[in-house]
């Protein structure tokens, strides 16, 4: 955590055998959550000086620049990078392994995808499809299963994340009060 840094109520910051690295003067805001993960490789959460982390926004693996903006209920998905100065507004998406680079915006309720990122609107006939390319279950869980056999590619990802949790299974709780 940075000097000045802020967490504020209920965000949940969350390494998951990773870590999260927030810098200085940077907020994160209510109900946010920030979640690293070595499921598929080390994919921590790093967040640059003076940045802000909007009101339930989801950090899951991603590198935030410094002074970036992410909104209320923007998402960053596993292993994206976001440049400095970039903007997530409200309800945007940005998908796994995508770029944006610096002082990039992505518009509210909008997906980013790629690099070279290309901007994808939410009813957009393409989506799913593009969607697909990105390849999640495999950055984010190390399921490679084909995008059209959903059930299997979804029973294989809980898998992943039941036994990822369950190493927590025999956590102490402790009365600090």
């Amino acid at each position: 955590m940075g000097t000045r840094a802020r967490v504020m109520y209920g965000a949940v910051l969350d390494a998951e055998g990773s870590r999260i690295e927030v810098g200085e003067a940077t907020v994160i805001c209510e109900n946010a959550v920030l979640r690293g993960s070595a499921v598929a490789g080390d994919q921590p959460v790093l967040i640059g000086d003076h940045g802000f982390v909007g009101p339930q926004a989801t950090l899951l693996g991603c590198e935030v620049g410094r002074c970036v903006y992410g909104a209320t209920g923007a998402t960053v998905l596993r292993c994206a990078r976001l440049g400095a100065g970039s903007v997530v507004a409200v309800g945007a998406l940005v998908h796994a392994r995508t770029v944006l680079p610096d002082e990039y915006f992505v518009p509210p309720n909008t997906v980013a995808l790629d690099a070279p990122v290309r901007l994808v609107a939410p009813g957009d006939p393409g989506l799913a499809e593009a969607v697909g390319r990105v390849g999640f279950a495999r950055v984010a869980f190390g399921v490679d299963a084909e995008w059209a056999d959903r059930i299997s590619r979804y029973e294989h990802i809980a898998e992943v994340r039941v036994a990822e949790f369950g190493t927590q299974a025999d956590d102490e709780v402790r009365n600090l009060g």
